[in-house]
């Protein structure tokens, strides 16, 4: 066996995975294969049951700090209708950062004041927002200014608005949060609210917010004391607000252990540094170089391994202590204040949602050792390297027996004629070489991975996505679902998915 030219132990990134998509890698093998077979390689799936479940995480953290408020999913995690459509049976709400999400989210159930639009707004997605009774998450002065135009234009209600700040700066700190290109700086909002009170006619300023790109939980803290603070500037200029939005970033642990991404990263430093031979193709570094005898750079990776994400990461959040407030809780201040709370998980609200599948189409060796394994897929269909996320594939052998064997290190091709196109850049250690036909099965790929950079280059078809859930019971007689051969598993294709129509989804 080869490991990468080490001959140490292999280095895995072994996938987290629950019990729903546990459940259907382990025992749902002829199935997946059989979808493949009928849609195609690569192909999408998506677990409807799981993203209500998140939600219900999230929840359970509200509950527990005795706040109220929203949920909104963030929609550009992924372009799923199956998901889309089931979350809307749940308590959470909607956030939409396109004219197309919105058009989307309101054909599939929504209705405009379950719905908060972000992002950049051009004027038809404004005035959809406005007309429908959404919420706008208004980022900047320019917007303030078109909303209220599109409200007195059309003779419409009031627009809710939050607004949203960045370039917070805790007091008696010198912790400052990083230059965004969205929101108002934190130190301009007495401006801001000048513009809002002569609106007051067409706007309802319910609240601020923030959405940082950073996984720091002190920047965001810094932030959030920053809302509450801001909060108290709304109400001496006579407005009543009473939302606090967080905004999403809470993030997903994507491996299973701890050491073993320790490991590689330290690893990946010492190949950098030419103690080892290299792990990845042509000696890529992910932001790290050598520089005359010294390792620069910065690893541009996503933290795959997270102890505190999700769910948990906001419950830390809440219950990190305000400075310049007194010193307490941050989640006890919104209590008191009888603030509503915000939150726009994206990533985190789909984690474990969703898996990609791609066919096996070719494996040849290298003269180093490591063989080249080319997929019926290309890396904008399963985005791990754009977004940074390592974890391993799973291998599910095209005739069912267990995939065993002498374990072998592979990368992985796409099926674009471009040098680039590496699904990963890494050697992945997998417990045998594939062979033409096997599926390598990518874990939590919904939050981002899935579908945001696919494409139609090389006019290779984008991939189909599927609806997969388990019911108990048998199927109903012309439903659009297909079961599995031990009936154990039911599918549909997304865009046919309502929760209607799965077997058990009417309600009496």
């Amino acid at each position: 066996m080869n490991t990468a030219g080490t001959g140490t132990e292999p280095l895995h990134l072994r996938a987290r995975l629950d019990r729903r998509p546990a459940a259907l890698l382990e025992s749902g093998g002829p199935f997946l294969r059989a979808l493949v077979d009928a849609l195609g390689s690569p192909l999408n799936v998506v677990l409807p049951d799981q993203i209500a479940e998140n939600v219900e995480r999230f929840r359970a953290v509200f509950r527990g700090h005795r706040l109220t408020g929203r949920i909104f999913f963030a929609h550009k995690a992924n372009r799923s209708s199956a998901l889309v459509r089931h979350l809307v049976t749940t308590d959470a709400a909607l956030d939409a950062a396109s004219l197309g999400e919105l058009r989307h989210a309101l054909a599939s159930g929504w209705t405009g004041d379950r719905i908060m639009t972000t992002g950049p707004k051009d004027p038809e997605f404004l005035w959809l927002a406005a007309r429908t009774g959404a919420i706008v998450n208004a980022d900047g002065p320019g917007e303030v200014e078109r909303a209220a135009r599109l409200v007195r234009a059309y003779g419409l209600p009031r627009l809710r608005v939050v607004l949203r700040l960045s370039e917070f700066e805790a007091t008696g700190t010198t912790l400052l949060s990083r230059r965004s290109r969205f929101g108002s700086p934190a130190k301009s909002l007495k401006d801001l609210l000048g513009m809002v009170d002569r609106h007051r006619d067409a706007l309802e300023p319910i609240g601020v917010g923030y959405h940082l790109d950073t996984t720091s939980p002190d920047e965001k803290a810094a932030a959030l004391e920053g809302c509450l603070r801001a909060m108290e500037e709304l109400y001496a200029h006579g407005f009543t607000p009473r939302a606090v939005d967080v905004g999403g970033g809470f993030g997903v642990n994507y491996l299973a252990h701890a050491e073993e991404w320790a490991t590689y990263t330290t690893e990946l430093t010492h190949a950098v540094m030419g103690r080892r031979p290299p792990m990845t193709w042509g000696g890529h570094g992910y932001g790290l170089r050598m520089e005359n005898g010294t390792v620069k750079g910065s690893l541009g990776l996503y933290p795959a391994h997270r102890p505190l994400a999700g769910a948990d990461y906001l419950d830390d959040l809440l219950s990190r202590p305000a400075p310049s407030l007194g010193g307490r809780p941050l989640g006890t201040l919104l209590l008191e204040s009888l603030h509503e709370l915000y939150v726009e998980p994206g990533r985190a609200l789909v984690d474990q949602c969703g898996l990609t599948l791609g066919k096996v189409l070719d494996a040849r060796p290298t003269e180093t050792g490591e063989h080249l394994v080319t997929l019926a897929m290309n890396a904008g269909d399963v985005s791990l390297e754009d977004h940074g996320v390592l974890m391993d594939p799973v291998l599910l052998p095209r005739d069912g027996t267990p995939a065993e064997g002498e374990p072998a290190v592979v990368y992985l091709m796409g099926n674009l004629c471009l040098e680039a196109d590496l699904i990963t850049r890494r050697a992945v250690h997998l417990p045998r070489l594939p062979r033409p036909g096997d599926l390598l099965a990518f874990p939590n790929t919904a939050g981002y991975v899935m579908d945001f950079g696919a494409t139609h280059a090389q006019r290779q078809p984008l991939a189909r996505k599927v609806a997969v859930f388990q019911e108990e019971g048998s199927q109903e007689e012309g439903s659009q679902e297909e079961s599995s051969r031990d009936g154990s598993w039911h599918w549909c294709l997304d865009e046919r998915y309502w929760p209607i129509t799965r077997p058990g989804g009417e309600r009496t």
